[in-house]
């Protein structure tokens, strides 16, 4: 099956193609067939090369990106010297399909950009990420020449803005603002000073990413995605900021109506408890989504706890969603109970085989309804409780 340039739309083509593999079988192989479709979709790979000159923070800049500490495991190695000296890749904790790729440390006398990229396999990142933690210098923008050339996208980063801003605030009159307006002044000057036209650089700490260019980074690196993998980069964005939540919760909202559609598909079609079924797995599936994105899954919040220094029990006292008592086939076939719209379906359903061609189009509509209000119930709740969660863990006492 095909995967559509726009990953929250299910073609016509596809649904129907759908519909005619799960006619054929029993309520067992269909719910199995609807699952496979769902998985097959999100199996779209994002891979980022991450390169810089050794010191720069490429190993740390991974680690943040991944919502991990350079102490986590599968965390990157980090330090002063060199310590990749062949491509490695890093898989996002909870979405494999995201790699972000630690590249050999460039620099060095010997750097010859044109046999860099061939040894790094260029062609198999999206993008690159250059980082340098002082002025960029010449093998920046030999790099950068090179992978123009290639028709790649790259990212000017200069990391650990943290730790300049520490260093300044000693001195005399210090102005925050300020001093970051100088550093990014300076930054893109010495860009343009070694031939790159128009440079634009991003400002971050790895150590705080909801501070300075973090956000920016992320909304220019989308814009620049094809449509397809934009979705890939949302979901394993770190949850830092209410912003970041609010974005991710309109990205999945485009999702609803896909999830609706194999819905409806299922419910056309005259297999007794089909509907029910089919209903019963997209919905645990989506609404686990949901749980896993906004980080408030067992793992995730054992993280915020240890760095928040905020309980478990204490930040799960503020959710109130679905998500506190567990996401299971019994707690989703009560809520479809509480839903007088489902109850429509199931009546709707139940007279399918004396009048097929109403009764299916019915059912349809009513099915598609139905799960479209209540996952956009749900994903709203999920998110009202993951944006309370990160509150808690940046400001209430215990």
């Amino acid at each position: 099956m095909s995967t559509s340039e726009d990953d929250s739309v299910i073609t016509q083509e596809e649904l129907e193609e759908l519909k005619e593999l799960i006619s054929t079988q029993d309520l067992s192989s269909a719910v199995d067939t609807i699952k496979h479709f769902l998985d097959q979709q999100d199996r779209v790979e994002l891979n980022i090369a991450v390169t810089g000159e050794s010191g720069s923070g490429k190993s740390t800049f991974i680690n943040a990106f991944r919502g991990l500490g350079d102490d986590d495991e599968d965390a990157a190695e980090t330090g002063e010297v060199e310590t990749t000296k062949e491509p490695k890749a890093y898989k996002h904790p909870k979405y494999k399909n995201l790699k972000l790729w630690d590249l050999p440390g460039i620099g060095t006398q010997n750097f010859k950009p044109h046999e860099y990229l061939k040894r790094v396999q260029f062609e198999r990142y999206d993008f690159f990420i250059i980082i340098a933690s002082g002025r960029f210098r010449e093998c920046h923008t030999d790099l950068v020449k090179e992978i123009k050339r290639m028709k790649k996208n790259f990212y000017f980063i200069r990391s650990k803005i943290d730790s300049s801003i520490d260093a300044a605030k000693r001195k005399k009159n210090f102005d925050e603002k300020k001093m970051l307006d100088n550093i990014r002044e300076d930054c893109v000057n010495g860009l343009r000073e070694i031939g790159v036209e128009d440079p634009v650089v991003f400002l971050i700490s790895s150590w705080d990413l909801n501070n300075y260019d973090f956000n920016s980074l992320h909304e220019r690196i989308k814009s620049d995605l094809p449509q397809h993998k934009r979705h890939v980069l949302m979901l394993t964005l770190p949850n830092i900021t209410t912003e970041i939540i609010e974005r991710k919760k309109k990205d999945l909202e485009k999702n609803i109506s896909r999830v609706a559609l194999l819905s409806a598909g299922a419910a056309a079609l005259p297999v007794p408890g089909l509907s029910v079924a089919v209903d019963i797995g997209l919905l645990v599936n989506e609404i686990q989504t949901y749980k896993t994105a906004f980080g408030l899954d067992k793992e995730s919040l054992k993280r915020i706890s240890e760095r928040s220094g905020k309980s478990i029990e204490f930040l799960t006292s503020v959710m109130k969603s679905i998500v506190c008592e567990g996401i299971t086939a019994n707690s989703i076939i009560l809520l479809l109970k509480q839903s007088s719209l489902y109850a429509a379906e199931e009546a709707v359903e139940s007279v399918l085989s004396f009048i097929p061609i109403i009764g299916s189009v019915l059912a349809a509509g009513l099915s598609f309804v139905a799960v479209s209000y209540m996952l956009k119930k749900i994903l709203n709740e999920i998110a009202e409780d993951a944006m309370n969660v990160l509150l808690t863990s940046m400001n209430n006492p215990e």
